[in-house]
């Protein structure tokens, strides 16, 4: 209740420009806690995702800090390949990086609804419903790749 609170809120407040009124629905939907900041792993996972975002070009100052969710479901789940020995600096982040930006074009979708109302339900509601949709593609096609190499 209190994050419906909070989207209705935003989306109401029209001292906010629509890139925080957007943000703020998409940064309500469910995601990781903030990471352990005394976890040498994840000390190692936020030095690689800010080389990454620097290397996309990506802001800071734009919601992409520890209060956007996706940013500490990303130190999160990078400081997990790190415990585990898996390779996960910066150029083997790079490339899903760049893919995640050519994706970016969802918001399309997302500007093509002609409220500002309609905007924020749409942000919300393809997030939701994309995100399963990318995962499902990106596991089909480990899948082919795994055929054709093996």
């Amino acid at each position: 209740m209190a994050a419906a609170r909070e989207v209705i809120a935003a989306a109401e407040d029209e001292s906010l420009d629509h890139h925080l009124r957007l943000g703020a629905a998409t940064r309500a939907l469910p995601c990781a806690e903030a990471p352990a900041e005394d976890d040498p792993a994840v000390r190692t996972a936020r030095r690689s995702v800010e080389a990454l975002l620097e290397r996309l070009g990506w802001s800071s100052g734009r919601g992409l800090d520890m209060l956007n969710p996706a940013h500490r479901r990303l130190i999160d789940s990078v400081a997990a390949l790190v415990r585990l020995g898996y390779p996960c600096d910066t150029e083997q982040l790079l490339p899903y990086g760049r893919l995640a930006a050519q994706l970016a074009v969802t918001l399309d979708m997302v500007e093509e609804q002609p409220a500002p109302s309609g905007q924020i339900e749409a942000a919300v509601a393809l997030t939701v419903l994309y995100e399963p949709v990318l995962l499902s593609l990106r596991r089909m096609a480990h899948a082919e790749e795994s055929a054709r190499r093996f």
